[in-house]
């Protein structure tokens, strides 16, 4: 009796154990294709980052190009080879999942070994769960602010194109040129904050804080959906929340072909190298002729510091009267009478039209469009700037210019934001969206970015930047014009009585 049982039992297992085998076979398959699939992805995001740096202009040597292509080829190959397991998954009866088990099992161990040498190519990736693009004022400012909300050390990191810590660029048409060397802006004393009255952010300051300085390195390519950055090296930096403070570039007159614009001697001031050579060119070329083109912000600063470096100054500018977008005729006019007191001649209504150079290839002289021609040792040209947003191009929203943001500087790509030059915000007084170049903007914007990122934007940003600039020494003068003063009124901000007190107060400040 007993050996009948013990037959029927051995008989049963004997008959039901391909089926054990069956069911355990699509157990680990069922589990082998959630890794294939899990793995698969993953390689995917591989490749793609790697393709991004292989389509970066230069890579450093970083890579080696041949081997990486082999690479992509097979990840293309095993891709090719999961779709037609996957294809006959789809098609076949539930029995037959046991003849592809091994296959399956065979391509997890090959996409894992795949994933390793991809990893290995991209060995310089570096990742932070915030990266600020820029290195500007608005850099210094975002990063200072994210240490008051609460940053834990690793996890910011600011890329730069120049080669030192943040700082207060405006300092670099003012007190970098003055002439007396006890007296002249030098680093470290101007690394922001101190432009805003607060501390001075020294590089020792990012070290201490945790904060990731990457100076001297060129961003060449981004890829905002994969949230990847690649450099001039062919580094790699990944990121959780990106804020863009790349600023603008100058509007240079090489860029209109003007006859002679790739002199040497002609200026534009944007970095502390460009304060550089210009500083240095002033030692060479003492009690020279200086002309400055344009009649905005750098055009006046610029004249005043050459004037103080006993330089004979003329500045040129197409317009009616100089800051034509910020000041009114009569702001204008008194600013403009200062500086012909002070020996510097202005010439207004025309442009320049190209440039004459000596055998050394020196400019020498301005050729006016009215026919005049100017001598001249040294050219400052401010004509102007363009904000950088050429990296972005096709990935973002963009308005007037610039990046379109909303009221927290956040962008059209969540877990991006645009601050400074580069944003165009919407702002209230005006009801409409504008792009603002202003320090003052800057530092407020950056700070303002950080706090919604922080505090899952519960305030939006709406405010009016007040303009200032220093002459000489004819202080600071407000530029909210007799414009803003009526709109002012219109909106019944003050009443008029005390609105032309505050006016004549700003004229009143200036030190003649």
């Amino acid at each position: 009796m007993a050996s009948s049982f013990n037959l029927v039992i051995g008989s049963a297992k004997f008959i039901f154990a391909p089926i054990e085998r069956c069911l355990n076979c699509k157990r680990n398959f069922d589990e082998n294709m959630k890794i294939l699939q899990k793995l698969l992805k993953e390689l995917n995001t591989v490749k793609e980052v790697i393709e991004l740096r292989l389509s970066a202009e230069i890579h450093g040597g970083t890579m080696q190009t041949e081997e990486v292509k082999n690479w992509l080829d097979d990840v293309q190959r095993i891709k090719t080879e999961i779709e037609v397991i996957e294809h006959k998954t789809k098609e076949k009866k539930f029995l037959s999942r046991a003849f592809l088990g091994k296959t399956v099992e065979e391509k997890v161990f090959e996409l894992k070994a795949f994933l390793r040498k991809g990893k290995a190519f991209l060995g310089m990736v570096k990742s932070f769960k915030y990266i600020i693009v820029g290195g500007g004022v608005a850099a210094g400012y975002a990063a200072r602010e994210f240490d008051r909300q609460g940053l834990k050390p690793g996890q910011l990191a600011i890329i730069s194109k120049e080669s030192v810590a943040p700082y207060e660029r405006p300092t670099l048409s003012k007190g970098y040129l003055n002439p007396n060397p006890k007296a002249a802006a030098r680093l470290p004393e101007f690394h922001v904050c101190v432009g805003s009255g607060g501390d001075r952010l020294l590089p020792d300051w990012y070290k201490e804080k945790g904060i990731q300085l990457i100076l001297g390195t060129e961003i060449v390519k981004v890829n905002l959906a994969l949230k990847t950055l690649v450099s001039a090296a062919g580094e790699i930096f990944k990121f959780q929340t990106l804020i863009i403070a790349t600023g603008s570039t100058v509007i240079r007159l090489t860029d209109f072909k003007v006859e002679g614009a790739d002199a040497k001697n002609i200026f534009y001031l944007r970095e502390l190298e460009d304060a550089d050579k210009l500083v240095e060119s002033i030692k060479m070329k003492k009690h020279g002729k200086a002309v400055i083109i344009g009649g905005g912000y750098i055009g006046l600063e610029v004249a005043a510091a050459m004037r103080i470096n006993d330089f004979d100054v003329t500045m040129v500018y197409p317009d009616p009267w100089c800051m034509p977008r910020l000041f009114t005729p009569t702001i204008a006019a008194f600013y403009e009478s200062y500086y012909e007191n002070k020996g510097i001649k202005i010439i207004k209504g025309t442009v320049s039209v190209g440039f004459n150079a000596n055998a050394n290839g020196e400019v020498k002289g301005v050729k006016l469009k009215d026919g005049r021609v100017l001598e001249a040792d040294i050219v400052v040209v401010g004509v102007g700037a363009r904000p950088l947003t050429a990296l972005f191009k096709g990935q973002l929203e963009e308005d007037r210019g610039g990046i379109k943001t909303d009221g927290f500087f956040k962008t059209s790509m969540p877990g991006v934001y645009a601050v400074g030059d580069v944003a165009s915000f919407p702002i209230k007084l005006y009801n409409e969206t504008r792009r603002v170049e202003h320090v003052d903007h800057a530092r407020k914007s950056a700070e303002h970015a950080v706090k919604a990122i922080k505090a899952n934007e519960t305030v939006c940003f709406s405010e009016t930047t007040i303009h200032y600039h220093r002459s000489r020494n004819l202080g600071l003068i407000g530029s909210k014009t007799e414009r803003l003063l009526e709109l002012s009124l219109k909106v019944g901000h003050l009443k008029k009585t005390r609105l032309l007190q505050r006016f004549q107060d700003s004229i009143l400040q200036l030190r003649t």
